[in-house]
């Protein structure tokens, strides 16, 4: 491997160095324009008429000529932010490292950046190099020498149907190779999130990295913690959201950047059971992934962390601690643990704690309160993680089926079940004195109203 890798640097460090940019044609890079986003052909189309020059770059770029349906569509041009905005309706300046134009378009943006200039060594970085401020635009070549990888090099002029490649980035597409751009070391320190790019892409391609690319990341791994926390939380979760979680994760693991990045993943492997829970998770987010299906980060990040609550919560009911105070405080603290490495969004915490405290109700449930349940906005995301404990063995899996026909019923079934399972419950609370069958009409409504009556997986519901 050794003697690979001096071979390939010194192939490399000796070589000739390309006179100019390859351009592709339709049957060389195979892309079906009719795949790609009309507000982006728009974007290049309306630039490309002021005079200026305008491409579809990185990732949708590399994900269409590989047969993947790109997330979303970046242009990279020559025009300047202040000369972009005023030519679009609805456009805006964002960034402060690097400026760029939001362009809008109904519910999809197109993110159009210019040409970045070479590190000159004069932007502003941190005491690790990484930088902070860099608002130095550039040539369309000093733009490609800055991408991190070969790979996301590449620019799509959907006008004339051409790939223009500068560091043979098509063919390392076709050969499978992640390959950075420039000295890895460098390029790493300007930005440790490329390492987390780099595993992503592996995974997502089924591609090997090169050496010369691979070899720093174990070393460099503790640059992770001076990187922002959003952009964490952000990288984290494409990397569980890329179709092939449970790879990324082994991958994050033997590199070591799971010290830096979600330390508590090691713990929750040497769980009993912890393993195997978090596989059964993330095969099932994986599956709709591939299926084109939206997923839910709140139960993503739920089921990452539920072992070490169960084992918390199991630990402070052996305290004496009420049931579902028990579950409370190791839902809280685990939470508050993790808070410190990844910066998990307040709106996604409250529905991880929603998602975990609905577990104990299942098991203790009264008519009374399964009809409030059925009322709470993550009602059915708790009946599939309940799905989830029940494939890994901890509860009973004639219990989740009940409770997911529950959640897949309309109204009028739900009444005849939920009454089926009062009258073999004679320890049951009954719904109430007076009229039953009225207050039942009463959260029947309630329940309708709330959007339970139509069938959603919890990994549907947009966080």
């Amino acid at each position: 491997m050794l003697k690979q890798t001096i071979k390939t640097f010194v192939s490399r460090l000796f070589a000739t160095p390309p006179s100019g940019p390859v351009r592709l044609s339709y049957d060389k890079h195979g892309i079906d324009r009719r795949l790609v986003s009309r507000h982006a052909i728009k974007v290049c189309e309306v630039l490309n008429q002021q005079g200026f020059d305008a491409y579809i770059v990185g990732g949708a770029v590399r994900d269409l000529i590989v047969g993947l349906q790109p997330k979303d569509f970046d242009v990279a041009t020559n025009a300047t932010p202040n000369q972009i905005r005023p030519l679009f309706r609805r456009a805006r300046i964002i960034g402060r490292r690097f400026q760029l134009v939001h362009v809008v378009f109904g519910q999809e943006i197109i993110e159009t950046s210019t040409f970045r200039a070479p590190a000159s060594g004069t932007q502003e970085t941190d005491e690790h190099g990484r930088i902070l401020r860099d608002n130095e635009f550039g040539t369309h070549e000093e733009d490609a020498a800055r991408r991190d990888f070969t790979i996301n090099a590449l620019y799509y002029d959907p006008l004339k149907e051409e790939v223009i490649d500068f560091h043979q980035g098509v063919a390392d597409l076709k050969n499978r190779v992640i390959r950075m751009i420039g000295d890895p070391d460098t390029r790493y320190r300007e930005d440790p999130v490329r390492m987390l790019r780099a595993l992503r892409f592996q995974a997502k391609l089924s591609a090997r990295i090169d050496p010369a690319t691979e070899a720093p990341i174990t070393r460099l791994a503790n640059l992770i913690e001076h990187v922002p926390d959003s952009r964490l939380f952000d990288e984290t979760l494409k990397l569980l959201t890329c179709g092939h979680a449970m790879d990324c994760l082994r991958e994050l693991r033997r590199s070591g950047l799971t010290k830096s990045l979600i330390p508590l993943i090691d713990r929750i492997f040497a769980e009993d059971g912890g393993e195997a829970f978090v596989e059964i998770a993330l095969s099932r987010t994986d599956a709709r992934i591939r299926a084109g299906k939206p997923i839910s980060p709140s139960f993503l990040f739920a089921a990452l962390l539920w072992r070490l609550v169960q084992k918390r919560w199991v630990k402070l009911m052996a305290q004496d601690v009420q049931r579902n105070e028990a579950l409370i405080r190791a839902a809280d603290s685990v939470i508050e643990e993790q808070m410190h490495n990844l910066a998990i969004q307040r709106r996604h915490q409250a529905d991880m704690r929603e998602i975990w405290l609905m577990q104990a109700r299942f098991e203790r449930a009264t008519v009374r309160s399964i009809w409030r349940m059925m009322e709470q906005p993550r009602f059915r995301a708790s009946v599939d993680f309940l799905q989830l404990r029940a494939e890994s063995r901890e509860v009973d899996s004639v219990l989740a089926q009940w409770w997911m026909d529950l959640a897949n019923s309309g109204d009028e079934r739900r009444s005849e079940m939920i009454d089926a399972w009062q009258a073999g419950h004679t320890g049951a609370r009954r719904i109430g004195a007076g009229n039953p069958s009225r207050k039942r009409r009463r959260r029947r409504k309630s329940s309708s109203d709330t959007g339970d009556q139509a069938p959603y997986p919890a990994s549907d519901q947009s966080d």
